[in-house]
């Protein structure tokens, strides 16, 4: 299965992940990361699920749950988004819970999401944005072969000071 892995495992969204995405739709302290700036409510959430079942060549973006395989724990996201089937690429964005971070769960993920969209969606690339104060992300993409391609200089503003955002691209050479 190329969505099972060694210690976790990726599935689609569930109704009963509402709790979960409402705790993480609203965490403030990653609402720089998500770019987000005001609260869910649970009444969106739940019509975001209804529509979960949408394919990504019609959504243009695609969103699992990371679960701990072990107790079925979910631990975090992943997203697939701006999809974009003719040029064969999409960006992917990671939201880990904190108790579960610096466990190598971010790097089973992007090896799970990136053999799956290599091999079922045919990606040529995989690219994505990270503020250069996210060091446990710039560490991890690059770790993985994601290379930094650019500098978007005061991209985001993050508690009233810009920062800038590092453009990474994995290209699959396969």
């Amino acid at each position: 299965m190329t969505l099972k892995g060694q210690n976790i495992h990726l599935r689609a969204l569930e109704p009963e992940d509402i709790d979960f995405l409402y705790e993480i739709e609203n965490n403030e302290s990653i609402w720089e990361v998500s770019n987000t700036q005001t609260p869910y409510s649970k009444w969106v959430l739940k019509n975001y699920l209804e529509n979960a079942h949408l394919d990504i060549y019609e959504a243009k973006q695609l969103r699992l749950v990371i679960v701990f395989s072990k107790t079925n724990e979910r631990v975090g996201c992943i997203d697939l988004f701006d999809f974009d089937a003719k040029n064969s690429r999409a960006g992917i964005g990671i939201i880990i819970s904190e108790n579960f971070r610096n466990q190598g769960i971010g790097k089973e993920t992007l090896q799970l999401i990136s053999n799956y969209t290599f091999t079922h969606l045919n990606l040529h690339q995989l690219f994505a944005n990270i503020t250069v104060n996210n060091e446990a992300s710039l560490l991890l993409f690059s770790n993985f072969g994601f290379q930094k391609i650019g500098i978007k200089k005061d991209w985001t503003k993050i508690n009233g000071t810009f920062v800038d955002e590092v453009l990474f691209q994995f290209i699959n050479e396969k």
